[in-house]
């Protein structure tokens, strides 16, 4: 589903004899209004009519192979559908990132958290990479992004070492604002095993007191 204008294929039969904005819409429309240059290219939009559509404000240039269509307005998270769109359509917003999108704790993440599959390229600048195993039922949607569930967003940064009094802030933010319940949480804790199962168990005692 994503990839970068690099990627244009050299060959011509590749391309559509007439570029298809339904078909264009059908793509950016799940994603916020975002699209890729290879996605433009795949329903018959060349360079030169990338180019000139955003010249003419129909299409908006994001960043280099990136754009959104001019009548969607810009998401509050930009940069993580950038990540995502950069990333690839297996890749998923999870840990610090996760937290921030779901307003659960005071972290601040330096770098944008993502999941992918361990064929994916390891080599993305401002984004943390990761290739943990993560099951359909642990990924959902918000606002139009594919992200980690609550509580699979806590036992990530669990196991990657946030501090004990932010995972406990996420895990009452998460519950008071209805994200998840003790008994999400606490499956979670079963199928992660280990460190994880044992602090989410000992957060969640604390938390019931």
């Amino acid at each position: 589903m994503c990839a970068l204008c690099s990627d244009y294929p050299n060959s011509l039969h590749t391309m559509t004899k007439k570029p298809d904005f339904n078909r264009l819409y059908h793509i950016a429309e799940p994603q916020a209004g975002y699209f890729t240059a290879k996605q433009a290219h795949k329903v018959g939009y060349s360079r030169e009519r990338l180019s000139d559509l955003t010249t003419r404000k129909q299409f908006i240039r994001v960043q280099r192979g990136i754009y959104r269509l001019s009548h969607f307005p810009a998401s509050r998270f930009e940069d993580l559908f950038i990540a995502f769109l950069r990333t690839g359509p297996n890749s998923v917003i999870s840990h610090d990132s996760a937290l921030a999108v779901y307003d659960l704790s005071d972290v601040l993440p330096v770098e944008i958290h993502v999941i992918m599959p361990r064929t994916g390229s390891r080599r993305r600048n401002g984004i943390r990479l990761h290739t943990n195993k993560i099951d359909i039922g642990e990924i959902t949607q918000r606002e139009g992004l594919p992200i980690t569930t609550p509580s699979r967003t806590i036992a990530d940064v669990i196991m990657n070492g946030l501090g004990h009094n932010l995972v406990r802030q996420a895990v009452n933010e998460a519950i008071k604002k209805g994200l998840m319940t003790k008994a999400q949480l606490l499956d979670q804790a079963y199928r992660s095993r280990g460190r994880v199962k044992i602090i989410i168990q000992e957060i969640l005692e604390e938390v019931s007191k």
